[in-house]
């Protein structure tokens, strides 16, 4: 049975990580199985009975050729460096070539205590571990770069989180795990040096046009940055909220990673945050940009050494990239603004037409979601649907003329523009008392709900019968929705 393991991260990187062996559950029970994701990966899984895959997919067994390390990074949480993090609970197993030829990490998330565990048991509960399953496929469906999950596996033990839970171990699946956190521990712990590795190291996995520019490591910070900027431009299309930005959870792929305190936005607001931890708001949902060049300039900063060594006046390019960073971002924002906004050509007002649309939005109890689905249907006759969205129609009549006069020059027919807006916005996203609705099912033993749910948000876009519940916030007056980082 060949997994195609090639792991270059622990031939290559000593010193970045920890060998380490797993804690193996003693009952694994397969419970979700992404088999796409498998047949991507080239994995023999197909034929495997759900025995097998449980074994294999949880540490019970380990994989041929697989080698577990704890990889070792820092990273700023909440803006406070923690020299010494690593990985806790989680152990990379390795890295698979794919039959494209493209590589994967194969990572467990719950599989023990490791040397980086510091008070932790190690372990997982299974609400986490559905919630990242679930939303890393809803991430994926709507075209946003993700980690994904592989599988989820119950280790028939419980494990204490303010209570008692069912036990298990996902693994995760990513372009790689190498963090700005790597990057800082590299600089904090080994010095220039190491940091050239790691950094070479990055060039070639994942930007190896970087490699020819006069500077790489200058080319690798930009190359980085603009990754993360089409990142989170993309979160903030479907107005979804990490919650949860420290370096140690920003990818150097530019993939999202660590689904703990996440959520969908239903009603707008800039100042919206879901994480139980955020209580300044630090992770809002409109300090998202800030934050991701807030997080560059960590990695510009771990990064200096060597940019220095190529270059004396490395430093000074280096701050003119980040200094250039918002007008990067506006420019990714604004052309994933335009997609949702049925607009094919490109006007100077543009920015502002985007801007002043949130800007009547908020403190309106606005569905973000609905509200671009419902737009769509202006044009023939919807402006009242749009009207009755908000508490005060007077906010968004003067900004629908302004669209409507927009759309009139637009170089896009007006018999494609609403199926161009609803290929843009989804109708379906993993509504957060849905998902917490599937979680405490899945607890209590029954999984039709996720699978359900599941289904639903892995077609965000298609309208389908007998769904409509699945497309509505939660009801007027609710508790207020708080997520929580589930270690």
């Amino acid at each position: 049975m060949s997994w195609n393991f090639d792991n270059s991260y622990a031939r290559e990187l000593e010193g970045l990580y920890a060998p380490w062996q797993l804690d193996p559950p003693e009952d694994p029970q397969l419970l979700a199985f992404n088999r796409a994701l498998a047949d991507r990966l080239g994995l023999p899984l197909g034929e495997a009975s759900d025995d097998e895959r449980a074994r294999l997919l949880s540490g019970a067994a380990l994989p041929p050729g697989a080698e577990p390390i704890a990889l070792a990074y820092s990273g700023h949480q909440f803006g406070h460096f923690s020299p010494q993090l690593g990985d806790g609970r989680a152990l990379l197993l390795g890295e698979v070539i794919a039959p494209d030829g493209q590589r994967f990490d194969l990572q467990l998330k719950g599989s023990g205590r490791t040397p980086f565990s510091r008070n932790g048991d190690g372990k997982l509960v299974l609400g986490p571990a559905l919630r990242e399953y679930l939303v890393s496929e809803a991430m994926a469906a709507l075209g946003i770069r993700t980690t994904r999950a592989l599988s989820v596996v119950t280790t028939g033990e419980r494990v204490f989180r303010q209570g008692f839970h069912p036990g298990a171990v996902l693994l995760r699946v990513g372009a790689s795990h190498l963090r700005v956190g790597s990057f800082e521990y590299a600089v904090a712990h080994h010095g220039a040096e190491q940091v050239r590795k790691l950094a070479d190291y990055a060039i070639a996995r994942h930007y190896p046009a970087a490699a020819e520019a006069p500077n790489p490591y200058l080319a690798l910070l930009e190359s980085v940055m603009d990754a993360q900027i089409a990142l989170v431009a993309s979160w903030m299309h479907v107005g979804f909220i990490h919650g949860v930005m420290n370096t140690d959870n920003v990818t150097i792929s530019g993939e999202t990673i660590d689904f703990g305190p996440c959520a969908f936005m239903d009603r707008y607001s800039a100042e919206t945050v879901y994480s139980s931890i955020d209580e300044g708001g630090r992770y809002a949902y409109a300090n998202q940009p800030n934050i991701c060049r807030w997080n560059m300039a960590r990695l510009g900063s771990a990064l200096a050494p060597v940019i220095v060594e190529e270059d004396k006046d490395g430093i000074d390019a280096a701050n003119a990239l980040l200094g250039a960073f918002p007008s990067r971002y506006h420019a990714a924002w604004l052309a994933g603004m335009r997609r949702k906004l049925g607009l094919a050509g490109e006007q100077e007002g543009d920015l502002d037409l985007a801007a002043q649309l949130l800007m009547a939005m908020e403190g309106q109890q606005v569905d973000f979601t609905l509200f671009f689905r419902n737009l769509a249907r202006v044009p023939d006759g919807g402006r009242q649907e749009i009207a009755a969205m908000f508490g005060d129609p007077a906010r968004i009549a003067a900004w629908l003329d302004h669209w409507l006069e927009r759309i009139a020059t637009d170089e896009m027919p007006a018999s494609k523009r609403e199926a161009a807006m609803n290929a843009a916005n989804p109708l379906y996203v993993s509504r957060n008392q849905k998902v917490e609705e599937a979680l405490k099912a899945a607890e209590e033993g029954d999984m039709a709900p996720f699978e359900k749910l599941l289904d639903i948000v892995r077609n965000p876009f298609e309208e389908r019968a007998g769904l409509y519940d699945y497309t509505l916030p939660a009801p007027a007056g609710s508790p207020a929705y708080v997520t929580y980082c589930g270690t």
